[in-house]
């Protein structure tokens, strides 16, 4: 096959894979991100964006170490688990409510992001 047909064919999985865990995220959570990120609400954009960026660090660690589509896509549906159970996990443990998110409360929204791309790190470097 041809490297640029190869490489067209993994880009478009991963954008379609991150659209598919964006909106899995984004209607696993409590609140509306989309709605909150317009009306100016960092916390949940700082929360969102790291949720993104560390599924998105898997996804490219994925493509780096696996041999065919299929093995990536299966690393990459593992990884939306990965995330969005991080995601469970640390709220309960925080005992956080919605209305942190909410109530633009950015240092929340920044742990939650900043736990987001750790998991995303070690996921990613899992998959070698």
């Amino acid at each position: 096959m041809p490297a640029i047909l190869n490489y067209l064919i993994h880009l478009l999985l991963a954008a379609v894979l991150l659209a598919v865990f964006f909106k899995a995220y984004t209607s696993w959570t409590p609140f509306d991100e989309v709605l909150l990120i317009r009306q100016g609400n960092l916390a949940a954009a700082l929360s969102l964006g790291g949720a993104l960026i560390g599924f998105s660090i898997t996804i490219g660690s994925a493509l780096v170490h696996t041999a065919d589509y299929r093995e990536f896509v299966m690393w990459a549906a593992g990884a939306m688990v990965v995330q969005m159970l991080a995601y469970a996990v640390t709220t309960r443990l925080l005992n956080m409510a919605k209305d942190q998110i909410e109530g633009n409360n950015a240092a929340f929204g920044g742990l939650l992001g900043a736990i987001s791309i750790s998991i995303g790190v070690i996921n990613g470097a899992c998959i070698s």
